[in-house]
């Protein structure tokens, strides 16, 4: 007697499963979640786009068209030409700098040449845009290397416990004690005056690490503590698994999910602290395409007449941060347990 067996059902594709997930759906429905995420995305879109959209220019020095080897501000646009990719991925530390239309004090009015208007001389719309850039770049590598340091840290202290856990912990809390602006300040300053010479970014982005990867270090050792008593970790450990094994494997991808919201979160709130870092005058050298150097250049013209210098950073501060709060939230709402 022949048996007739079912023909095999067609596997359901990852992102197709991903798609339709319920976390996923719920993030769909959140009208607030996909503005925050419109914006971010405009965000990372002039970042990578920011060659193009503030086109350097041969009339304000022409720096970075030369270490671009670009003898026209329009070859920019040629893919046939090695500076369009160097451009986009690897740009020189010349096109960083802000371009200077004059080296008159008093702000000038949007107008053809600079159409948000200059400040101290500088042009506000070229340091936004390449600022939008700087800010990407050490909000990623901020971010990156304190959720790898706590991650790790956290998961350690979490599944040995004990007096390895009780040092960990004790740590963090004077890490804790310390208001972190204060703490990245003094680091800061102490990184910077013991290596003059060092890239600006190395003392911000050491100081940043130190100060923020405990917060981590504490979610995911809760959620640690959580998982390594489930079932398929003890199944593991049975069939021989060693620690680094269960917990690289097997304990710190089934903790991440709390943590990495949080990341989101920071990623939009690291560049609000390094603007605020560029204010005090602890960040780049003046010049650099930094959202904080051009609020602090407003800080001397603080009226009706000269709008421009403050309103346009300001406005990219605010919708930075609330992009990626509005949609960091949002996948924090969607990705809890208890809100299901």
């Amino acid at each position: 007697m022949t048996t007739l067996s079912a023909p095999p059902q067609p596997r359901e594709s990852r992102l197709k499963g991903f798609l339709t997930s319920r976390p996923v759906q719920k993030l769909r429905r959140n009208k607030l979640a996909m503005v925050g995420l419109l914006i971010s995305l405009l965000f990372v879109l002039t970042a990578f786009f920011a060659p193009w959209i503030a086109r350097p220019s041969t009339e304000a020095g022409g720096n970075c068209l030369r270490d671009l080897n670009l003898s026209s501000p329009t070859q920019i646009y040629n893919p046939a030409n090695p500076g369009f990719w160097q451009a986009l991925f690897n740009a020189p530390d010349s096109c960083y700098s802000i371009e200077r239309e004059s080296f008159a004090p008093t702000p000038v009015p949007p107008n053809p040449q600079a159409v948000f208007g200059t400040s101290q001389g500088y042009d506000i719309f070229y340091g936004l845009v390449w600022g939008t850039r700087t800010m990407f770049k050490l909000a990623l590598i901020v971010v990156s290397i304190t959720l790898l340091v706590g991650v790790v840290i956290g998961a350690i202290s979490g599944f040995y416990g004990g007096w390895i856990d009780n040092l960990i912990q004790r740590f963090i809390d004077v890490i804790f004690a310390l208001p972190s602006l204060v703490l990245t300040i003094i680091l800061v300053t102490f990184l910077r005056a013991r290596n003059p010479g060092v890239d600006p970014s190395f003392p911000i982005i050491l100081a940043y690490t130190v100060a923020g990867w405990a917060s981590y270090a504490r979610i995911v050792r809760g959620e640690v503590l959580r998982t390594r008593q489930l079932e398929y970790v003890d199944a593991a450990r049975s069939l021989g698994a060693r620690d680094w094994r269960l917990i690289m494997k097997h304990v710190i991808p089934n903790s991440l999910a709390s943590v990495i919201t949080i990341a989101i979160l920071d990623l939009g709130t690291v560049p609000l602290s390094v603007a605020a870092l560029s204010f005090l005058g602890l960040g780049f050298p003046t010049g650099y395409a930094e959202w904080g150097q051009l609020v602090d250049f407003a800080r001397a013209w603080l009226q009706p007449a000269y709008w421009y210098v403050m309103v346009f950073p300001a406005a990219f501060i605010v919708l930075f941060s609330l992009g990626f709060n509005l949609f960091g939230d949002a996948l924090r709402d969607a990705y809890d347990p208890k809100s299901r």
